[in-house]
């Protein structure tokens, strides 16, 4: 569920017409905008591994799939394949606990774009703090818009719905 910074935060996106694999894991996108993408994971049996450790593809998924929309968004909705991912792990989250994913890009090229991805474990302690638990950079292509295709514009104004432009 997305908290509302002020009155003119965008309603949470529905995330099942954003990005079904994420959808299926739970994930909730936070914040949709060119320069900083946020979103949150429960880590549930779906995605742990069988010692209920959230699995390392599971980071790997959510780093790739939210550097991919701030690529589209920063892009001007152009689609986008990652052509790169290095994730580096270097803490546990367990099952139960709440992750946050937070994408700022490193570089926005006009057919090349560079992001890293930060997950962290959020401490449920009023302090809030968020332990680190993967890095990753994320390098994805451009493509040009594709002429008459309407599931891209569809698409793109779902999106358009939720983000802070």
């Amino acid at each position: 569920m997305i908290k509302a910074e002020d009155s003119s935060s965008p309603p949470p996106p529905p995330m099942a017409s954003i990005d079904r694999s994420l959808h299926a894991l739970g994930f909730q996108y936070t914040l949709i905008s060119p320069g900083k993408l946020t979103g949150r994971l429960k880590v549930t049996e779906t995605c742990c591994q069988p010692f209920d450790v959230l699995n390392g593809g599971v980071s790997a998924l959510v780093a790739e799939s939210v550097a991919s929309l701030g690529a589209y968004v920063a892009s001007g909705f152009r689609r986008v394949a990652g052509v790169q991912l290095c994730t580096n792990h270097v803490k546990a989250a367990l099952l139960g606990e709440e992750v946050e994913a937070e994408a700022k890009p490193i570089q926005v090229g006009g057919a090349i774009q560079v992001w890293e991805v930060q997950i962290r474990k959020i401490d449920p302690s009023p302090s809030g703090s968020k332990a680190l638990l993967s890095t990753s950079k994320v390098t994805l292509f451009c493509y040009r818009q594709a002429p008459h295709a309407i599931k891209d514009k569809d698409y793109a104004e779902t999106i358009k719905k939720y983000a802070r432009l």
